[in-house]
């Protein structure tokens, strides 16, 4: 991505940082990928080393998106937040505000519920690789609770706005 703009910017906080949030996790186990992360000048990635990083984020990124889908939108739709059955022959003409719903509304479903899942990820290996403390666990779930709420909240407005702009299927 040359530069961040809004045509970019729910790939990048839907998949990206969430993969590299996991990827981070993974990385207590790999030097490889420890190497990707590195921080200090001396250690810097080298190009080949952030395109690694970059395309590993992304493929963890989809894995968590899987994830998701199997755990968080199921425990939604289990307590009662239901995608709508919506008409799409009407979408010709509306595809603009379609597309600005999913990246206002959706984009932000994705990143809080894919953070919500790389966090465990990465706490849990965290967790394996250095053991495990208390306030940190605390934490995770400070976090994971808002996650999941803001979760609910921003796939709660896409399904309503979604359902104003496409009539319900017949």
């Amino acid at each position: 991505m040359k530069d961040v703009t809004s045509n970019n910017f729910g790939v990048l906080i839907a998949y990206l940082v969430p993969g590299a949030t996991a990827l981070w996790g993974i990385g207590l186990f790999s030097p490889a990928v420890r190497a990707w992360f590195a921080s200090t000048p001396q250690d810097a990635p080298t190009i080949s080393g952030f395109l690694y990083l970059a395309v590993a984020s992304l493929a963890v990124g989809m894995t968590v998106t899987a994830v998701r889908w199997a755990c968080v939108d199921s425990i939604h739709s289990i307590t009662g937040l239901h995608a709508p059955e919506l008409d799409f022959s009407a979408l010709p003409g509306k595809v603009d505000a379609y597309n600005r719903l999913i990246e206002i509304h959706y984009r932000y479903y994705q990143w809080h519920a894919n953070a919500l899942i790389a966090s465990i990820v990465a706490a849990t290996l965290h967790w394996f690789a250095d053991g495990f403390q208390c306030h940190e666990f605390c934490l995770l779930v400070a976090i994971d609770l808002l996650l999941y709420f803001g979760s609910r909240d921003t796939m709660s407005k896409y399904y309503r706005r979604v359902e104003d702009l496409l009539p319900r299927d017949a």
